[in-house]
């Protein structure tokens, strides 16, 4: 190994530490806004309790709509910079969403989550910052080392609920907002140690194929089984999250054990990431992605089998593996189905598909538990990942008899 790819090695660890230290703490949004969004969305309305999970469905908005703002920001004043906004939008939320509290209104607090979700999508960008600044021999451990940060913010997150919901009682929630503030602060003093390149557009290769027109790209049976299992995946884990916490309280659990579960949710959708990009290779795109649907079976019959605490937490548990596994695996199918040329044209649909799914099924969550029940959240679960395992079926069986027609 040369001097200068050690020097770079070097560099990329430093750098990919502070963003998983970072993604720890300000990442800890994220698992407050879940675990306790619902349940605060719910103390604030009257009698009407249908919306009580808007406030999570204006956080998964937020992360959209905070994508390409901070691609701009990226490229204006470069990756260190863009990432240190972030923590202040983070901040500017959890200031609206402990004023909403305070103030008892409802949208207010809405507003909050919208503007901590509007945050967190630059803690989404970490790791591809740390591979765009790390070698082609160290990008992989380089993304692994930002995925640990996630599972600490699994138990950060949690653990600042429990210690901090009541500390400015009566007014439930409103210590955990206002320590988001404390958190972003935190990450940004983090993040000023960064020494980040900006971002360059990639120069056009010479020879490289055109981009087609979008129609042509999104009729491909591949990409549409593919985004179908991507957006099955993760609606179905952001319908079942989020009506979780209200289930658990609703049984007679306590807010702190409901974010237990959320803690475990959480460390299990992100933990398996260290081998899922194996089992992908050993096994193969389609196969993990089953996988991950069968999983989320899992979980339906285990939240249907009773209303203990620990089927509560191993339900959550097997949601977010096969949340892992199939949103993962289905991503790595839509890969495949475009050129370099014409990668911005289709991330732009492809998370606005989701995205807007995602949100829609959170605000669902609320509307189907408040007339329905924690047991008609679960039973959704089958038609959807049915047919995402029959459109996989189809995807493959169509995929034979194009072989045997060549043959």
């Amino acid at each position: 190994m040369t001097a200068s790819l050690e020097t770079q090695q070097k560099e990329a660890r430093r750098t990919a530490i502070i963003l998983a230290c970072a993604s720890a703490i300000v990442g800890s949004a994220a698992p407050i806004s879940i675990s306790t969004g619902g349940l605060a969305g719910y103390y604030l309305l009257d009698a009407d309790k249908s919306l009580a999970t808007a406030p999570i469905t204006a956080y998964n908005i937020g992360v959209a709509l905070g994508a390409l703002p901070l691609a701009a920001l990226v490229r204006n004043v470069g990756q260190r910079n863009a990432f240190v906004s972030g923590t202040l939008a983070t901040a500017l939320g959890g200031a609206i969403a402990t004023l909403g509290l305070f103030r008892g209104e409802f949208w207010l607090f809405a507003a909050g989550l919208l503007v901590i979700g509007f945050g967190g999508a630059s803690v989404q960008q970490y790791r591809f910052a740390a591979a765009d600044n790390a070698p082609s021999t160290y990008k992989a451990r380089a993304i692994s080392t930002v995925l640990t940060g996630g599972v600490a913010m699994a138990i950060v997150g949690p653990q600042v609920v429990i210690f901090s919901r009541e500390l400015f009682a009566p007014v439930m929630f409103a210590g955990s907002f206002a320590a988001i503030i404390g958190l972003a602060a935190i990450g940004a003093v983090i993040l000023s140690f960064l020494r980040l390149h900006d971002k360059r557009p990639k120069p056009v290769v010479a020879g490289a194929e055109p981009a087609r027109p979008l129609g042509e790209i999104l009729s491909q049976p591949r990409f549409v089984v593919a985004l179908l299992c991507a957006i099955g995946s993760y609606a179905l884990m952001s319908f079942v999250m989020t009506g979780a916490p209200l289930a658990m309280v609703g049984c007679g659990f306590s807010p702190d054990e409901a974010a237990l579960g959320i803690s475990w949710h959480v460390m299990a959708m992100f933990a398996p990431s260290f081998f899922t990009g194996r089992l992908i290779a050993r096994f193969g795109k389609e196969n993990v992605v089953a996988t991950g649907l069968l999983l989320l079976i899992g979980c339906g019959l285990v939240a249907l089998s009773g209303i203990a605490l620990w089927q509560f937490w191993t339900a959550l548990i097997l949601l977010g593996i096969g949340w892992n596994f199939g949103f993962i695996g289905a991503t790595a199918m839509v890969s495949e189905c475009y050129r370099e040329s014409e990668k911005g044209k289709i991330s732009g649909i492809h998370d606005f598909l989701l995205f807007g799914s995602v949100a829609f099924g959170s605000l669902m969550s609320g509307q189907v538990y408040n007339h329905w029940g924690w047991d008609m959240l679960n039973w959704v679960i089958f038609p959807v990942a049915a047919l995402c395992l029959v459109a996989l079926v189809w995807l493959r069986l169509s995929a034979g008899r194009k072989i045997e027609s060549h043959a």
